[in-house]
């Protein structure tokens, strides 16, 4: 029994390494520009089939990252989500999308990789769309976005799809730049991880809230 444990513990710690290592090799090359045979001999492992054996397919390991922080992620969201209410405030639910995002990073061991990470699978068409699935798996944010909708100002329909989209990035590559910028001991616009998230929200709310341009003729 006592073996079975050490085992179990041996696993998990071989796991977790892998994901760390995985998460900062893709954060600054690229997924696709990282093998898992790279992966496995940044990770100190001796079989090269190290990730294959433990995850699978390179986009099993992607949703393996994405899943390990979703927890802490989640928890955040689903705290501030309580404690919202009914809100009709639009910046409430902004920052409902926002922080507990944000709060994950500033709860991190530095150097964090996660923001650059999750930039990287932006650009991927397949794994955005394997990330936008993941995230919907969480219980809080379909309550978030429908508190979120009636509170904006009635938008036409094509215009409400571009600021999801606007959000969507800003909020992923805001967090993307200010990472990379601690990373190389750069300077940053501000000086906490709750202030970022402050300046965020203020620019999607101010986005979301901005006057329509009619359509030229």
């Amino acid at each position: 029994m006592a073996g079975r444990s050490v085992r179990a513990e041996q696993v998990g710690a071989t796991r977790r390494l892998i994901l760390t290592t995985a998460e900062r090799l893709f954060a600054e090359h690229g997924v696709y520009a990282v093998s898992n045979r790279q992966v496995s001999e940044a990770a100190g492992q001796g079989n090269n089939a190290a990730v294959g054996y433990h995850f699978g397919t390179k986009t099993d390991l992607v949703r393996a990252i994405a899943q390990y922080h979703s927890v802490g992620i989640e928890a955040n969201r689903a705290r501030q989500l309580a404690a919202l209410g009914a809100s009709t405030d639009v910046r409430d639910w902004v920052d409902c999308l926002v922080r507990p995002l944000y709060d994950h990073l500033a709860s991190l061991a530095g150097p964090t990789w996660y923001a650059r990470f999750c930039a990287q699978v932006m650009t991927d068409p397949a794994l955005r769309q394997l990330m936008a699935e993941e995230s919907f798996t969480s219980p809080s944010l379909r309550p978030i976005l429908d508190g979120l909708s009636p509170c904006l100002p009635e938008l036409p329909a094509h215009v409400r799809t571009e600021r999801g989209e606007m959000a969507r990035h800003l909020i992923v590559h805001t967090a993307a730049e200010r990472e990379r910028a601690l990373a190389e001991g750069g300077p940053t616009p501000r000086a906490s991880w709750q202030e970022a998230a402050d300046g965020l929200v203020d620019g999607i709310v101010g986005m979301w809230t901005a006057p329509v341009t009619p359509r030229r003729r």
